[in-house]
């Protein structure tokens, strides 16, 4: 039997003539900042101290021992950050240069010195440069020139941190005779029976060639196995009436445990074993009289995908445990998401982060690492795109939770519409790969899953790339120019990213800019705010609705997470409404790798940004929205559930002070999956342009709300509540903090963070009406006072 050993301890970093102590996995900053060479990147202006870092070579080296009694032992990196060369006692192993593989090296009866020499990754892009020919990018980097997450260069969102190191297990295999190279499971339901079809390759000792060996497979109580004497095997295996693996909201995530074995007469050699799912997966994208669509089938079930877009949840992706995946997963499982698309500028995650998306029933939407550049075809970067793409295909296949396979993020359309098509002049520049090279390689190694060359992607030249009537769309206009109101003007068919920013919560921000006079230009400030022109549109976004705070940080700070809560909810309202035709939108973004303002939903330090309260919301089975358009005033009522849905909607007309207008009560049924808009009663419309009156319907604990005007331009009372604290019985450092509304409060919003930087609140904006009330449970607090509370409370109105 293959015989594994760790190899995580023993490590030591060079670092000029002195010798640190490494952490493996990891790397350079990461063990410089433990040694206390260099300050904390993400704090304050740290981050612009540290650029000599990723301009130098660096070396890991450790002992390495020979005592096992097998024929062949390999040295087995799963990842190396990025150009490295390998030395055993003096001998050269091999070099590398793509962090997205990983490596074996056959270092059989021999021992001493590991030495892992990196070679700065700007060096190693510029060589690569040189041989190619420059290409276009967004950014300043040469992120294209070398296959590393292209994020390390910096983003809009993210630090300038290139890194270096070991960033993935590493370990010794000792085997004899063959071991197992790899297992493809192609996973498939048809007429109610499941199907695996194991693909298994073989790697043979020259001791082994020729042996008979023979592979079984089990699963769920079926057993097959054949006997072959060259390097590949077949096994198949039929499952009745297997009980289907569901995206959550649609089903239980089943899971079965596939058990893969390699043996000679002698007994077991290798063996391999994964969590399958078994699930028919579709992606509709056929013609229609809106033009073409996106649509993702699983079990025979349309769905309407309820995503976000997923960056690398730290700028040194080795600090990222099981742990971490789990909870920011279950983070986005509780916000109703059930989609999270793996962005192209980052990483293939770690299997933990895919086997945590199979319990949850998270989609995963998997692009191939390509972003915002053109990326030369040629060589030496076509081999390492191929090997790298066939080796993340090979190991992430067996996860259930992968629905989608995508060619790159952004790159055909930046081909059309910024500038590169001229600019290029018949270079390559990437489109071999997503229209050629990379279906071909799912084609030939997972035909189980859909491909699309890119997002976004409308399906052919045929029409413009981000074309909204076909295919998967980018709403970036919005943000960039225009009133989050906008996002009402059309109806495209998949919208796969759009999204708005907002500072960091106040203890991140403290915590981050440590002493710092915070103002939303402060030095700190300004430097965690990487998007170009971000505070501008942060504060047109803000000044569009508000009069734009002067010297009131804390209003500021407010007012920007306001509007990007309202922003992220108002496309998602439109476009839930007009189901079936938009099947899904995905948000830009979930979560962040640094302290920053961003889009993201869950800040650097993990608090939870309004955004996150208003996705689960707004990403419920049950919605209700009112949708202003050419048709008037339109209510919707969105029902993903699979079940019919029958309630009484209370519409009000009401005036600032909350005397009603006009109300009235409509019973409804809404279908399982499906949405029944209708146009409000003309005596419950509040009149154009009206300072004084809005629209509240209310059913089953739900809210939707229309204000004709702009919260500037509203007669808001001056807001009157009370607030009491109340002890929660049995649950220690928790208090419920009870606001008592006597005026209209609209988008009332507890910073339970501002009380205690390990304080969470379990909801995010709330609108009363004068005599309603708001419990919000805030935990990890002890020791608040309605004072305190009270000073911790915002809404929108606060003169």
């Amino acid at each position: 039997m293959k015989d594994v050993t760790p190899l995580t301890d023993g490590w030591t970093l060079r670092h000029d003539q002195v010798r640190l102590p490494a952490v493996v996995p990891g790397c350079v900053h990461t063990d410089l900042h433990a040694a206390g060479i260099i300050p904390d990147p993400y704090l304050g202006l740290n981050e612009t101290e540290l650029d000599w870092v990723g301009r130098r070579s660096w070396t890991y080296f450790t002992d390495l021992a020979h005592d096992n009694d097998h024929e062949r032992s390999d040295l087995v990196f799963d990842g190396l950050d990025t150009a490295a060369t390998i030395t055993l006692d003096g001998r050269e192993l091999g070099s590398t240069r793509n962090m997205h593989r990983s490596y074996r090296f056959d270092v059989t009866g021999a021992a001493g010195l590991l030495e892992v020499s990196f070679d700065s990754a700007y060096d190693e892009a510029e060589s690569v440069r040189a041989l190619t020919g420059d290409r276009p990018n967004v950014y300043p980097e040469p992120s294209q020139y070398i296959r590393k997450m292209a994020c390390n260069f910096g983003w809009d969102w993210g630090p300038t941190l290139v890194t270096a190191g070991i960033w993935r297990p590493v370990r010794l295999e000792h085997w004899s005779t063959a071991r197992i190279a790899s297992v493809r499971p192609l996973v498939t339901v048809e007429g109610g029976a499941g199907r695996i079809e194991v693909r298994l390759l073989a790697e043979r000792t020259s001791g082994g060639r020729g042996r008979r060996l023979v592979a079984s497979a089990s699963v769920k109580g079926v057993r097959t196995e054949v006997a072959f004497e060259d390097d590949e095997a077949v096994l198949l295996l039929e499952v009745e009436d297997p009980r289907l693996w569901w995206p959550r909201g649609y089903g239980e995530q089943h899971l079965y445990r596939l058990d893969v074995e390699l043996c000679d007469e002698n007994g077991v050699l290798d063996s391999w074993e994964r969590k399958i799912g078994f699930r028919a997966l579709e992606l509709d994208r056929s013609a229609d009289e809106h033009g073409s669509g996106f649509t993702l089938v699983v079990n025979g079930e349309r769905i309407f995908a309820r995503g976000v877009n997923w960056i690398p949840d730290d700028a040194f992706p080795s600090r990222i445990t099981a742990e971490r995946y789990r909870t920011r997963l279950q983070q986005a499982a509780d916000a109703n998401i059930d989609l999270i698309r793996v962005w192209g500028g980052g990483i293939y995650e770690d299997d933990a982060f895919y086997g945590v998306c199979d319990e949850l029933g998270l989609m995963v939407w998997q692009d191939f690492l390509f972003a915002c550049s053109a990326y030369p075809e040629e060589q030496p970067l076509r081999g390492e795109v191929e090997a790298e793409a066939r080796d993340n295909v090979v190991r992430l296949m067996p996860h259930p939770s992968l629905v989608l396979w995508n060619g790159n993020n952004e790159n055909l359309w930046g081909f059309r519409d910024w500038g590169w098509e001229p600019e290029l002049a018949g270079d390559s520049w990437g489109e071999g790969y997503y229209l050629g090279l990379l279906p071909r390689l799912v084609a030939e190694l997972d035909p189980t899953r859909p491909y699309a060359a890119g997002s976004p992607w409308s399906g052919s030249w045929d029409h413009h790339p981000n074309d909204p009537a076909h295919g998967t769309f980018h709403s970036w206009e919005v943000w960039n120019r225009q009133d989050y109101s906008e996002y009402r003007s059309s109806v495209p068919r998949f919208v796969a990213e759009f999204g708005w920013q907002a500072p960091p919560a106040m203890a991140t921000i403290r915590r981050a800019l440590p002493g710092e006079e915070l103002a939303p230009d402060s030095p700190g400030m300004l430097h965690h705010q990487k998007a170009e022109d971000g505070n501008g549109k942060l504060n047109r976004g803000v000044a569009r609705h508000f009069d734009l705070p002067e010297n009131d940080f804390d209003r500021w700070h407010y007012l920007t997470q306001v509007v990007q809560a309202r922003a992220v909810a108002a496309g998602i309202e439109h476009w839930r409404s007009h189901w079936p035709v938009c099947a899904g939108t995905v948000v830009w973004q979930l979560n962040d790798c640094w302290p920053v303002s961003s889009w993201a939903a869950i800040d650097g330090d993990g608090r939870l940004k309004p955004l996150y309260h208003e996705l689960r919301r707004v990403y419920a089975d049950k919605l209700m929205t009112l949708q202003p358009g050419d048709e008037g005033l339109v209510l919707a009522v969105i029902n993903q559930s699979a079940t019919e849905w029958r309630t009484s909607v209370t519409l009000r007309l009401l005036e600032a002070d909350g005397s009603i207008v006009h109300r009235g009560v409509h019973e409804v049924t809404v279908g399982g999956r499906s949405v029944l808009r209708f146009p409000v009663p003309g005596e419950l419309v509040p009149a154009e342009q009206s300072a004084k009156e809005f629209l509240v319907a209310d059913a089953d604990g739900l809210r939707a709300l229309h204000f004709p005007v702009r919260d500037k331009d509203f007669a808001y009372p001056r807001p009157d509540y009370d607030v009491t604290v109340e002890e929660v019985a049995g649950k220690r450092d928790t208090v419920d903090v009870v606001v008592s509304a006597h005026t209209l409060l609209r988008d009332l919003l507890l910073q339970a963070d501002r009380l205690d930087p390990r304080a969470a609140v379990d909801q995010g904006l709330r609108t009363l009406l004068p005599g309603e009330q708001a419990r919000f449970r805030v935990t990890g607090c002890s020791s608040v006072d309605a004072k305190r509370a009270r000073s911790a409370l915002f809404c929108s109105d606060t003169r």
